[in-house]
């Protein structure tokens, strides 16, 4: 039975790094790559004004993923494997996790941090949160 590895991505380093090794690591896996616009962190990076103004933050955020994803596609190339992709609105740790579960997913391979600074700190780590709570063994790339 082939495996199926979820990495999260969020335009970091590190998410570049847990995808390189998930497709290194995981060469026979089905890799799955996972965006999560986050409404609170919107507010932090948008252009366009916070979430509760317009609704053009969430379009702008769909936009982003799919950079992300081509740009992931393209790493993936290099390997010959073709990603599956999917975007998901809410807490990043919280649907990381409920997207392995819901979605039988036997790995998840994600950096040790996406964000810096100040939001960080306020926000938490994700990748922290994640592997307390996955139903499934994480690792962590830094």
């Amino acid at each position: 039975m082939t495996k199926r590895v979820l990495v999260p991505i969020d335009g970091s380093r590190q998410s570049t790094k847990a995808l390189e090794h998930a497709l290194t690591e995981f060469e026979d896996a089905e890799i799955e790559v996972l965006n999560v616009i986050d409404p609170i962190d919107v507010g932090y990076s948008s252009t366009v004004g916070m979430p509760g103004y317009s609704e053009e933050w969430y379009e702008e955020s769909k936009e982003n993923a799919e950079r992300l994803f081509e740009e992931a596609q393209e790493l993936a190339d290099e390997h010959g494997v073709t990603l599956s992709t999917a975007t998901e609105l809410g807490r990043p740790s919280q649907v990381i996790v409920e997207f392995a579960d819901e979605n039988d997913l036997d790995q998840i391979v994600m950096g040790s941090h996406g964000r810096s600074g100040v939001s960080r700190i306020l926000l938490g780590s994700v990748a922290e949160t994640v592997v307390r709570r996955s139903p499934v063994p994480v690792t962590v790339v830094r």
